[in-house]
């Protein structure tokens, strides 16, 4: 019997190479990509091509409007995204584009769907550099979610909660660069961009970090930029 996953796939690098992990361990991958009316739906072909790429069993979008709430840039459009900020300054401090509360959003109505199927885990693309930005990124955060999953669902109470896993979550950026070109990502159909154009534009913190993470691996990254 083969074991079942949860990827929360949104289409970008990080939850692509986490995909590709899970498969990696053995998981038939039941890809999670949540449409929650962000700026632009440019990620949602990129997860359905990565997910049939990976050799997903199934792929669900699932719409869930955060823009009713607002509050970040990647939801309402009144709120700038911020552009061409140094390395330094864009883990300074939460940025305009945070979500509230988006991966608990998120790992929730995967675990929902993890229950139904009777998944054994679910997997998540945090990572180490989102720390300082994003505070639903932290290690202390997806130790609580699990916390959750063992307290607040019928397979926990029955001893077999579902497992949040997040392996790239003690790596950097050049790392995971480096993890999913020895497991065959396909990074030419991911896309990172906060914002929507057919070309990623190379100066939202985003694409800053992406592209420093290719010249670290010393790779060049396979999508096309307005600017590098």
């Amino acid at each position: 019997m083969s074991l079942k996953a949860i990827v929360l796939l949104s289409g970008g690098l990080d939850s692509s190479v986490a995909a590709a992990i899970a498969k990696s361990r053995g998981y038939d991958i039941h890809a999670l990509t949540i449409d929650y009316e962000q700026r632009h739906g440019r990620e949602h072909r990129a997860a359905k091509d990565v997910a049939k790429a990976l050799g997903a069993v199934e792929h669900k979008v699932l719409k869930i409007d955060l823009s009713q709430f607002g509050g970040s840039a990647l939801t309402d459009a009144r709120i700038e995204v911020p552009r061409s900020r140094s390395k330094k300054a864009i883990g300074h401090d939460i940025p305009a584009t945070y979500v509230p509360a988006r991966n608990t959003v998120f790992l929730s109505v995967a675990l929902a769907w993890a229950e139904a199927i009777d998944a054994e885990a679910i997997f998540i693309g945090a990572h180490a550099l989102d720390y300082s930005g994003y505070p639903d990124c932290r290690p202390e955060f997806l130790e609580a979610f699990q916390n959750v999953s063992a307290l607040g669902t019928k397979r926990g109470v029955e001893g077999k909660p579902v497992k949040i896993e997040a392996p790239l979550v003690h790596m950097s950026k050049r790392e995971i660069i480096e993890r999913g070109r020895e497991l065959g990502v396909p990074f030419e159909l991911t896309w990172s961009c906060y914002l929507g154009g057919e070309k990623a534009c190379g100066t939202c913190d985003s694409c800053i970090l992406r592209l420093e993470a290719f010249k670290e691996a010393g790779r060049e990254d396979p999508i096309e930029y307005e600017r590098r």
